[in-house]
């Protein structure tokens, strides 16, 4: 993953939108990606880091802004790309921090920095294998020339220098790397191998790449891990998708939640394969099957391919990893949440970049999505709990949730309702939208202060006293004109922030739930500057980047409210003050 300009990022998916309405064809245009190489290091120096909006309990350094996560000797290892010298994107090395839970981060030096010829400008996105005898191997992209923008990219390898240390606190970089070098004329656009897996007695990575405006992932093949082969066929491709950045490829059990090792096979597996586009700047993924003879990948029918596919998250998340967790027998996944905030701003306040919460992925029990969920170890993080049972929401009202820390605090709700009969219809011409912003454009529309039939509902976060500012997290239920039922989630930065300066985008997901039992449930964990929501178990996830200036710390409060005239029954919530991690 590489640099990304904040501003132009902000107003990119409205800009996707707006072309798409006039029938204009971005891809077709050569839109390219937005990253550049910086050659020299940028130092923006920090006297005073300012906390206001740091998280308590999600991972991020101590300073500055902010690849591969594996399970070895008894720790959780996460190496992240780190700029040790400003708050910007620069002077990237692979930063490296342990864990025993996922949540209680110990810092170490950096793994790999730049320093022979085939990372001289750059070390980029990778992953982390285990090989046989418990070796762990990190694959990265090394950039040997910054021409063509943004350089000639190579894979590299690297090596612990001592397996018996269980941090793994130096790494080789061997000197026959490049070990893949791409095969293609578009040398700029060949980055980030996937996890390794085995079978037919060869190791198998993916790389992302582009051929025009074709997403392509190109398979290798080696049976020694130093010499790889390209594959005849790409793995998987898609046109009109851009550059496919940080591919992820691996199996999940049709049969239970518990996580498959990346080189598992069998009749009851599954394989997910997803993509971050460059394009949009958010993750798709598909499931479908893997022919392990052809070596290629096919969606199902139900998966949509492209930038109308299912997204882990409908907010600020890209640039996601998966890895198997050998001893709880999960797949954990983690995602990178960027900054709303400018340049300018992050180099003031002397950090910039977060990690989510880790959470555990399993397939949806119709074998059409994936599920997730905070991983069980953040339970331990809390606090102070207040709960409310079979509370009546009424047209208009808003409940203030009391006695927790409500810019620091994990919130589990279910809502109930008596009758669908009041939910709105759902309007045809909401069709005009591109699929891909459909729920997202809807949210913008609707908000939290226009009133519905069921719905809006929710949680007011990180609220100011007289509600000057505050996040919502909502539903939406409409009725069809085949007597159907659409449920809408949206996280709606708009109101979160007085700065005018700030991106405050309305994001949204539609949620594909059974309304039989007139129930939905609801998670949001609240931590200063992110709001991570999960809808029924983790059928949709919304995760929003806010800054508010006057619900900051203790001045933040957290409400239930109503704004749809069906009244709503808080009939179970319970809400936990998050105690701060121990994090680098």
């Amino acid at each position: 993953m590489m640099r990304s300009f904040n501003r132009y990022l902000r107003v990119l998916p409205l800009l996707l939108w707006y072309l798409s309405m006039l029938n204009i064809n971005l891809i077709g245009r050569g839109v390219m990606a937005f990253h550049k190489v910086h050659l020299n290091y940028r130092i923006d120096n920090v006297v005073d880091v300012k906390n206001v909006y740091r998280t308590g309990y999600h991972f991020q350094p101590k300073k500055n802004w902010i690849n591969a996560p594996m399970y070895y000797k008894g720790f959780y290892h996460l190496f992240y790309q780190y700029n040790p010298k400003g708050a910007v994107w620069g002077n990237i090395v692979w930063a490296h921090s342990v864990s025993t839970d996922l949540i209680n981060w110990i810092p170490l030096e950096p793994a790999i920095v730049p320093s022979k010829p085939f990372d001289k400008y750059g070390c980029w996105s990778g992953s982390a294998t285990i090989l046989p005898g418990d070796k762990p191997i990190i694959l990265y992209t090394g950039i040997i020339n910054k021409k063509p923008e943004p350089g000639h990219q190579v894979q590299n390898y690297a090596i612990p220098a001592n397996y018996s240390d269980p941090y793994l606190r130096k790494w080789i970089k061997p000197d026959n790397n490049p070990i893949i070098k791409p095969t293609h004329e578009n040398v700029s656009s060949f980055r980030d191998p996937t996890t390794a897996w085995f079978n037919n007695g060869h190791w198998k990575t993916v790389i992302g790449s582009k051929n025009n405006h074709r997403g392509i992932a190109y398979l290798y093949r080696s049976r020694d891990f130093i010499k790889w082969t390209k594959a005849k066929h790409p793995f998987h491709t898609k046109s009109n998708t851009g550059m496919w950045e940080c591919p992820d490829f691996f199996p999940v059990s049709s049969q239970e939640t518990s996580g498959l090792d990346t080189s598992a096979l069998g009749d009851d597996v599954k394989y997910v394969f997803k993509v971050s586009l460059d394009m949009t700047r958010f993750d798709y993924y598909t499931i479908g099957t893997y022919n392990v003879i052809k070596d290629k990948y096919v969606p199902d029918n139900t998966s949509v391919d492209g930038w109308a596919g299912l997204r882990y998250d409908y907010g600020n998340f890209y640039a996601s990893k998966t890895f198997f967790d050998p001893i709880k027998k999960r797949r954990i996944l983690l995602g990178w949440a960027n900054e709303s905030s400018t340049t300018n701003e992050d180099i003031a306040k002397g950090w910039a970049g977060i990690h989510l919460i880790p959470r555990k992925l399993w397939l949806d029990p119709s074998g059409h999505k994936l599920l997730q969920w905070p991983i069980r170890e953040l339970d331990k993080l809390r606090g102070k709990m207040i709960e409310l049972r079979n509370v009546k929401v009424n047209k208009g009202d808003t409940i203030e949730v009391k006695g927790i820390t409500s810019s620091q605090a994990d919130v589990d709700v279910t809502f109930s309702f008596s009758s669908l009969d009041k939910a709105e219809m759902y309007d045809k011409k909401w069709e005009k939208f591109p699929v891909e912003n459909l729920a997202k454009s809807i949210c913008g529309i609707k908000g939290s202060n226009v009133q519905g039939g069921l719905g809006p509902f929710g949680l007011l976060t990180l609220a100011s006293s007289k509600l000057e500012e505050y996040t919502p997290i909502l539903f939406r239920i409409f009725k069809t004109i085949d007597n159907k039922h659409k449920v809408l989630l949206c996280s709606d930065a708009t109101p979160s922030s007085l700065n005018p300066n700030e991106y405050k985008p309305s994001f949204g997901g539609f949620v594909d739930v059974d309304l039989s039992e007139k129930k939905l449930s609801l998670r949001s964990l609240i931590d200063h500057s992110v709001i991570e929501s999960f809808a029924e178990g983790g059928m949709t996830v919304i995760s929003s980047r806010v800054y508010p200036t006057l619900a900051v710390a203790g001045n933040a409060h957290l409400h239930v409210f109503n704004n749809g005239s069906e009244i709503i029954t808080i009939e179970r919530l319970n809400a936990w003050s998050m105690k701060t991690a121990r994090i680098n």
